[in-house]
C-alpha cells in the first residue's frame, strides 16, 4: 500500500476544546487542531482524515477501517487513555504505527492521569506541548513511516 494518509483520532470531550478548562487545554478549538494537523502533514506530502467521538466503539471502528487507506494514526484518546484496553487492542491490532498526544502535561495532573494503556505500544508520544504537540507528533510519525 502506497498511501500517504494519516488518521487523526480525538477522543471523548475533545470536541469541547477552546471552551473546556482553557487554563489547562488553551483556547484553540478542535477545528484549529484538525487544521494544524492537516497543514503539517500536507507539508510532508500526507493527507489527514480526522474523527472525533465521545463514543469508544466509534473510535475503535474508525481505527479498524483505517487499515484500508492509512499508514499511521495520531490519537489523543482523552480519558480513554487511562481506562481502555479495547482502544489499545484496536491500535495494536491494525498493525500500523501511532502517535499518542496529550495537550496537557498529564504527569503534572491528578495521579489517575499518570498511567496510559498506550504508552508502551505507541511509536511516538507527545505530552504537554499544547495543541502544537499534534504537529510535533505528525512530524515524528511521518519520519518513522518514511524511514
Amino acid at each position: 500500500m502506497n498511501v500517504r494518509r494519516l488518521l487523526l483520532v480525538n477522543g471523548p470531550n475533545l470536541n469541547l476544546l477552546g471552551t473546556r478548562e482553557p487554563e489547562v487545554y488553551g483556547t484553540a478549538t478542535l477545528t484549529d487542531v484538525e487544521k494544524l494537523t492537516a497543514e503539517t502533514a500536507a507539508a510532508l506530502g500526507y493527507e489527514v482524515r480526522a474523527v472525533q467521538s465521545n463514543h469508544e466503539g466509534v473510535l475503535i471502528d474508525t481505527i479498524h477501517a483505517a487499515r484500508e487507506d492509512c499508514t499511521g494514526i495520531v490519537i489523543n484518546p482523552g480519558g480513554l487513555t487511562h481506562t481502555s484496553v479495547s482502544l489499545r487492542d484496536a491500535l495494536t491490532g491494525v498493525g500500523m504505527p501511532f502517535a499518542e498526544v496529550h495537550i496537557s502535561d498529564v504527569h503534572a495532573r491528578e495521579s489517575f492521569r499518570h498511567f496510559s494503556y498506550l504508552e508502551d505500544v505507541a511509536a511516538v508520544r507527545v505530552i504537554g506541548e499544547g495543541v502544537d504537540g499534534y504537529a510535533h507528533a505528525v512530524r515524528e510519525l511521518i519520519a518513522l513511516i518514511d524511514a
